[in-house]
């Protein structure tokens, strides 16, 4: 009996518990949640299944606002759709990851993951405990990054064509591959231009800060280039008088107005005799005016300010031949500062000599389209610089813009660890066939978890072949049979869906990404197999009128994921 009401008691303290959760809370524990979260990985993953490989399908999403986002970018997909489950919402953090760290291989991230989550499905019913199966995923992990590590091979990152290589395979998948080698010339000269040696044998190479995008629509796609400086959508601040081409300028960065400073608070001045007005006027005049003495006596051609520039101290430049350009953006006046060599001034009275950027071969306005644009060009070893895009559409440049910063991510890693593997399918079927040769030495139940991601990484070649519309099986028989021959760089080529030797196709892919890919998929699932409690609708922010809470905790989780998106 007493054990009777020990568990009497405990059931009527676990009673209640029902109603501490809030009443529309929805719970999911144990073998519930694990497949609630394996079954939505597999459907983020089969969203973007088909955008895989160069006979990839394109997505078109409309966005909250309306426009419309076409694209097979895993990334910029997954950004745009609007997803209610955790599980799910977790597998698009993964391929933003993907494309902040490397930037490319978020559609392969996403994949890997939907698999492996898929492959533990078997395991969980069998009720092998998950921990097991996250352990056997580890050591397959390990070993499989090991394997990589003994598949590539060094590049020499100053042989262009090799380099070229790399991209067009990046490319090769992407809307933008139509247009031949453009992209990919755009991406290397913008690396090579943004890169910088640390002097330890090591490179810095910030795309994002130096190497800006300006898209234009108009003109054709043949016209984008990568300048051998910089340019921003700005006019001078006087167009009749002021020069709109300089020759090798003298160019000035300010970070400072050009105009009489106003009081920060509210300042009142009293006035007793009229003549003192005067006076008050022609101080804020001769303040303006020495100012542009000083600036003058440098001998500047041009004149950058960050803040504004009053009409009296434009009449003084005027007066002394000196361009100006007011109110640049800070990111790029420090883009002109790494073109030109100039230093940016905070005020016009500590600039000397030495910061004035003399680096410039020319400067100059042109109109494109209805908008002016300047120019600061044919620079001596700029270490920023704008690209340009042109194109037919809004839509078609914000595409190729895409797969421009994903073939400059590609660039980005060779210049950084110059180290290639075989593109194609060939690594992961490679990974695969030794990750199963060394399954029979695992001991314990882990052995079957390790050989599921063996079996898993055969979803990336497969994919290739569904995406090319060929007979899948008897494909992967084939490759299957080659490198169990030892033919590691044997691979599907995604055009034809033949199998082809990927050295002789010359698609390669940059360790990095395949590496970061492996990594990211494995640990991915792994978290979210060692899930067993879901809990949604929690605590809402605010006090939230009791009527509404069914639909909120959904919407307030949206509205987040959106405010995540800009950065």
């Amino acid at each position: 009996a007493t054990t009777f009401g020990g568990n009497h008691t405990s059931f009527i303290m676990s009673q209640p518990q029902v109603f501490v959760l809030n009443q529309n809370t929805k719970r999911e524990t144990g073998r519930k949640a694990q497949e609630g979260n394996i079954a939505a990985a597999k459907a983020v993953a089969d969203i973007i299944r088909t955008t895989l490989g160069p006979k990839s399908m394109l997505k078109m999403l409309l966005d909250a606002q309306g426009g419309i986002v076409l694209t097979n970018d895993g990334n910029a997909i997954l950004r745009e759709i609007d997803v209610a489950h955790p599980a799910a919402k977790a597998m698009i953090e993964l391929s933003r990851t993907q494309d902040e760290e490397v930037g490319d291989g978020t559609t392969s991230v996403i994949i890997l993951a939907g698999e492996m989550m898929h492959l533990a499905q078997p395991f969980i019913e069998k009720d092998v405990h998950p921990t097991v199966i996250v352990r056997g995923y580890m050591k397959a992990l390990q070993d499989g990054i090991a394997i990589l590590d003994s598949l590539a091979f060094p590049i020499d990152v100053n042989d262009r064509s090799q380099m070229m290589n790399i991209v067009n395979s990046c490319l090769g998948t992407k809307f933008a591959h139509r247009f031949g080698g453009i992209i990919s010339e755009l991406a290397l000269d913008a690396v090579n231009c943004v890169k910088v040696d640390r002097g330890d044998g090591t490179f810095d190479i910030d795309v994002k800060k130096y190497a800006k995008v300006e898209k234009i629509p108009g003109g054709s796609i043949e016209d984008c280039r990568v300048l051998k400086g910089v340019m921003f959508a700005k006019d001078i601040v006087n167009p009749g008088r002021m020069s709109r081409r300089i020759e090798n300028p003298r160019i000035m960065l300010l970070d400072c107005p050009l105009e009489y400073k106003k009081g920060e608070s509210q300042t009142n001045v009293e006035i007793t005799k009229e003549e003192d007005w005067a006076v008050l006027l022609k101080m804020e005049e001769e303040w303006i005016q020495n100012q542009c003495d000083m600036i003058a006596a440098l001998k500047p051609d041009l004149v950058v300010t960050e803040k504004g520039l009053s009409d009296l101290c434009m009449h003084y430049l005027t007066k002394c031949g000196i361009t100006a350009i007011r109110r640049l953006r800070k990111t790029d006046n420090n883009r002109i500062a790494r073109a030109c060599g100039a230093t940016i001034v905070n005020r016009v009275e500590e600039c000397t000599e030495s910061c004035i950027g003399t680096k410039a071969g020319l400067f100059k306005v042109e109109k494109i389209g209805d908008e002016y644009f300047s120019f600061v060009v044919d620079c001596e070893d700029p270490k920023a610089c704008s690209i340009i895009l042109r194109g037919a559409s809004k839509d078609v440049l914000n595409e190729v813009e895409r797969n421009l910063t994903d073939a400059i991510g590609v660039t980005r890693n060779v210049a950084l660890e110059p180290k290639l593997l075989p593109g194609g399918g060939a690594c992961e079927m490679a990974v695969s066939k030794a990750l199963q040769d060394k399954a029979d030495t695992i001991e314990g139940v882990e052995q079957w978890p390790y050989r599921a991601v063996a079996v898993g990484l055969e979803v990336i070649p497969r994919t290739l072949a569904q995406n090319c519309g060929i007979n899948v099986i008897r494909t992967l028989t084939k490759l299957r049979a080659k490198h169990a021959e030892g033919q590691t760089t044997i691979g599907i080529n995604g055009h034809t869906g033949e199998i082809t030797d990927m050295k002789e196709l010359g698609v390669w892919e940059p360790y990095a990404v395949k590496a970061q890919t492996l990594k990211t998929a494995v640990e991915a699932a792994s978290m979210l197999l060692r899930i067993d409690d879901i809990v949604s609708g929690g605590k809402k922010r605010g006090n939230a009128p009791q009527g509404k809470t069914g639909t909120s905790p959904d919407e307030e989780v949206e509205v987040d994921s959106e405010r995540a998106i800009p950065e």
